[in-house]
């Protein structure tokens, strides 16, 4: 069954307003007032130590948790008078534990899920999930029991899952996390073809070079407010390294590599090699 969209269905985009969650066991106030804007089609990171709300402020995003004042508005839709499972035909999102998202008997039915409960069968259902396994190299391996899987392919399939929805907005949780290179460069290309077809790509990460080399802007939070937003030339600049360091993170060695070298904060390979040359 296909979830109708109300109105017309542009390429998503996302805001809060004045945004606050907490949680029932004690009031912890893990949102205090995030005003947002993520425009279509956008690449954004959000960055911050563990318990600064990220997490709790993407799983807002696609229904999971709901506010406990200010909105969450979806093309202009207030979310409040969505169902899950309409935002979830809008916002994809990517746990950063795969065994809190599997749950099928092989890879396939995994990744056909989300496509065909949004009506989508036949053709259009075997080229999604074909196109989602090839692009995290679980092609070949549809008969698989996903605990057959190692952690970090899990992950993989994980995403694999939610590619298949065709999502105009992914949202991805610790993508890289347990990835070796391969699995790494997989989630890099992921994202750069999504942000190719005009998808929005949000992604909660702890690895400042993923985050410096594939996003074009970082938003960093500290005890549920945000407290720096911008490009990631600005948000690694010298300037910010003490409000990074306040939320115990450290800008990526070549932003620190390419201040001292008067490269800015975002240099690249080629530019680091030709000013550390002979």
């Amino acid at each position: 069954m296909s979830h109708d969209w109300p109105g017309p269905s542009p390429v998503t985009e996302l805001r809060t307003e004045g945004l606050v969650h907490r949680y029932a066991d004690g009031g912890v106030r893990a949102l205090d007032g995030v005003d947002l804007h993520v425009a279509a089609g956008e690449r954004v990171a959000i960055v911050g130590q563990n318990g600064s709300g990220k997490t709790t402020l993407v799983r807002h995003l696609n229904g999971l948790l709901r506010p406990t004042e200010g909105r969450v508005t979806v093309d202009g839709t207030d979310a409040a008078g969505l169902t899950i499972a309409q935002l979830a035909s809008r916002v994809g999102l990517v746990f950063q534990d795969p065994d809190r998202q599997i749950f099928a008997g092989s890879v396939r039915s995994e990744v056909e899920f989300g496509p065909r409960n949004l009506g989508r069968a036949g053709a259009e259902l075997r080229d999604a999930v074909s196109r989602a396994l090839e692009a995290t190299g679980l092609a070949g391996e549809e008969a698989t029991n996903p605990y057959d899987l190692g952690q970090s392919r899990r992950k993989l399939l994980a995403l694999a899952s939610v590619l298949a929805m065709r999502t105009p907005v992914l949202v991805l949780d610790e993508p890289t996390t347990g990835q070796d290179a391969r699995g790494l460069e997989r989630v890099r290309t992921v994202i750069e073809s999504a942000a190719s077809e005009g998808r929005t790509v949000i992604a909660i990460s702890h690895d400042m070079r993923f985050v410096a080399e594939s996003f074009e802007r970082v938003i960093v939070m500290r005890a549920g407010a945000i407290i720096l937003d911008g490009s990631a030339s600005h948000v690694f600049a010298a300037d910010a390294w003490d409000a990074l360091a306040s939320t115990h993170l450290e800008p990526p060695l070549a932003a620190a590599i390419g201040q001292r070298l008067d490269l800015g904060s975002t240099p690249t390979d080629a530019s680091l090699i030709r000013a550390l040359g002979p």
